[in-house]
């Protein structure tokens, strides 16, 4: 299955519903859905992650020679760095950077699609052109790891179908995937490897169950493990 949506538009609502939940939140010490992470945690890494991405726009279209990252440490020292703060300083701290953010994706045109970008000095290389999808992703799923109300079930079907589609692509690029066939309720499927043992669910389910290991609604015999760190 590969869906098409415009990732801008969807980016802008789903921003739109992350700054409602935060904005709603009294206190941001307790656990979200993100191992060993409060909300604060989580809150903290979408304001990082807003620059973060900015900084690589800047890079695509600038030259500027920024990676995402400094390195996995310096990210992960600015979240825990960020976390403790209190829950009106987050919201706003996510709203300003989803504004910084969106203003900066919006400079990306088609001539910068395939310009690649680093994750960190030296690491990874990302397409310029992926970098609204990513910040998409992180937009929703953490807005679901917050566990303030928000579910998959409510998001948009072409979304979870797009969502979908990047959760497959990421398993099959790990080493040594499971071999596994996805069965959606509404008739789609995805197969990863040789496709040996099927898991079936609704697709907002599937989505759940690949990008946080969370189980219900999803069938298998047995579910098999999924790959760490997803």
């Amino acid at each position: 299955m590969a869906t098409d949506v415009d990732v801008l538009a969807l980016l802008e609502r789903h921003t739109a519903r992350l700054e409602a939940t935060a904005d709603a939140l009294d206190d941001v010490t307790g656990p979200s859905l993100c191992a060993g992470w409060t909300r604060g945690h989580v809150l903290t890494h979408l304001a990082r992650n807003a620059e973060a991405i900015a900084r690589m726009v800047g890079a695509a279209v600038d030259d500027t020679g920024e990676a995402m990252y400094p390195s996995d440490q310096a990210r992960d020292a600015d979240i825990d760095a960020g976390a403790g703060r209190d829950a009106a300083t987050q919201a706003a701290d996510v709203r300003a950077t989803d504004h910084a953010v969106a203003a900066a994706l919006a400079r990306l045109g088609p001539e910068h699609a395939e310009r690649p970008v680093e994750r960190t000095p030296g690491g990874r290389l990302v397409p310029a052109g992926r970098l609204g999808a990513m910040r998409l992703r992180e937009v929703v799923l953490h807005h679901l790891d917050l566990d303030a109300g928000f579910d998959l079930g409510d998001v948009e079907p072409e979304l979870v179908g797009f969502l979908l589609d990047e959760e497959v692509t990421r398993l099959r690029a790990v080493d040594d995937p499971p071999d596994l066939t996805l069965r959606a309720s509404d008739g789609s499927q995805w197969t990863v490897g040789v496709g040996t043992t099927a898991v079936s669910g609704s697709p907002a389910a599937l989505l759940g169950w690949l990008a946080r290991g969370l189980t219900a609604g999803v069938a298998g015999h047995p579910l098999p493990r999924l790959p760490d760190g997803r």
